[in-house]
């Protein structure tokens, strides 16, 4: 029987890239669920987290995701991504609270996956905010939550780095793409029923959900650009200390999916879950 027969859903963040490929993936296997607006519950204001729906699953979507704003306003970042956890988890005396970290709680100084039990050791404030999530989860019952880590996450709509360079690859500025940080390419639309999956499997505590395979960004927008079937120059970029970008990112943040694969099956690869997101962007199908 699925872990959501006779269940509430509630799940906050829904106009989100990542929030409308749940509420899409609910619809589709027929689960009925609340999406109470930002106008209700907003992460940034604690007054109103009183205000999460009573359900039994609560599907956190919605938090502070930009990174180079939380170096200017990391205690904005920390309340969405952190403390707001906190807050719910006391407030809630029952129900599943499942939410969304990041590979950014890793320093990326390794050179193989890191599996979901690596210490945590951000270096950036976007990192740090979502390690005090995840420091409030582990301070309660783990049957209580569900943490997905990702990475890199696109989909055909919203601001994701996949329609970036799709867009950028059409005009004729030049482009030049980082290549010394590598990560996991995630489809938002392969994430939200990889969780819905993970909660039918009675997932608990930390679980890494990302698609197969791994890359530079300049080999994720190389792959965009053969995809397209365009010919634009692509420089490869090796990002310094002396960058520009207010963050400093993880050189090597590639997320270990083994646990989750044996859970599930194997993760559908990133070049083929982004051949599949373009068809339908060249297409004009991008409704969630």
């Amino acid at each position: 029987m699925s872990e959501f027969a006779g269940k509430s859903v509630v799940v906050l963040g829904a106009k989100g890239m990542l929030g409308r490929a749940v509420t899409a993936t609910l619809r589709e296997r027929g689960i009925a669920a609340a999406t109470p607006g930002r106008d209700r519950v907003d992460l940034d204001d604690p007054a109103s987290i009183e205000s999460v729906p009573e359900c039994d699953v609560l599907i956190n979507c919605a938090a502070w995701t930009d990174v180079n704003g939380a170096e200017k306003h990391e205690d904005q970042a920390t309340q969405a991504n952190g403390h707001a956890i906190g807050q719910i988890l006391a407030t809630r005396r029952a129900g599943l609270l499942v939410t969304f970290g990041t590979d950014y709680v890793f320093d990326g100084a390794g050179r193989k996956p890191y599996p979901c039990g690596h210490p945590r050791s951000p270096i950036n404030a976007y990192g740090r905010s979502k390690a005090v999530g995840e420091e409030a989860m582990e301070a309660v019952d783990a049957d209580r939550w569900l943490n997905i880590r990702t990475s890199w996450l696109y989909a055909p709509w919203g601001t994701n780095f996949v329609l970036t360079i799709r867009k950028m690859l059409l005009e004729p500025k030049s482009l030049r793409v980082v290549h010394n940080q590598r990560g996991r390419p995630t489809s938002a639309e392969h994430l939200a029923r990889l969780t819905l999956d993970l909660i039918d499997h009675h997932g608990r505590g930390h679980w890494h959900g990302t698609d197969g395979g791994a890359c530079s960004w300049y080999e994720f927008a190389c792959e965009i650009r053969r995809i397209m079937g365009v010919t634009k120059d692509i420089e490869p970029w090796w990002e310094t200390a002396e960058s520009p970008s207010l963050a400093r990112r993880p050189a090597y943040s590639v997320l270990d999916i083994n646990r989750t694969e044996a859970e599930l099956g194997p993760m559908p690869l990133w070049k083929d879950n982004l051949a599949d997101v373009l068809r339908r962007v060249s297409e004009g199908i991008t409704n969630a």
